[in-house]
């Protein structure tokens, strides 16, 4: 099995989308795990044991993958990750037409 099939597979043990987050993939690893670790799992230990051991090595292989990834600092890629807030202020900044109905303190 090829890197990409072997991330693949993993990816869909863990239940992750072709896209996501660092913080979601730990959060649905967590879930996973809680569901299927031997001490809590409500079905037959030893279907547990082995889900819970297949989850723990598809993680594996995602964080790898994670961990040797390359991130883009440029300044395109930032930009396709602002907030609500920033791309506001970066689309109206102080026009006084747009401000009033813009409330500062909170998000949009």
């Amino acid at each position: 099995m090829g890197k990409y099939e072997q991330i693949t597979h993993a990816r869909k043990i863990l239940g992750i989308d072709e896209s996501e987050s660092l913080k979601n993939i730990k959060e649905k690893f967590k879930k996973l795990i809680k569901k299927y670790h031997p001490d809590t799992c409500t079905e037959v230990r030893e279907k547990c044991r082995k889900k819970a051991e297949e989850i723990i090595d598809a993680y594996k292989i995602i964080i790898e993958y994670c961990s040797n990834y390359k991130f883009s600092f440029k300044k395109e890629e930032v930009m396709k990750y602002l907030s609500a807030r920033e791309f506001w202020e970066k689309q109206f900044g102080n026009d006084p037409i747009w401000s009033n109905t813009f409330d500062k303190n909170k998000d949009l």
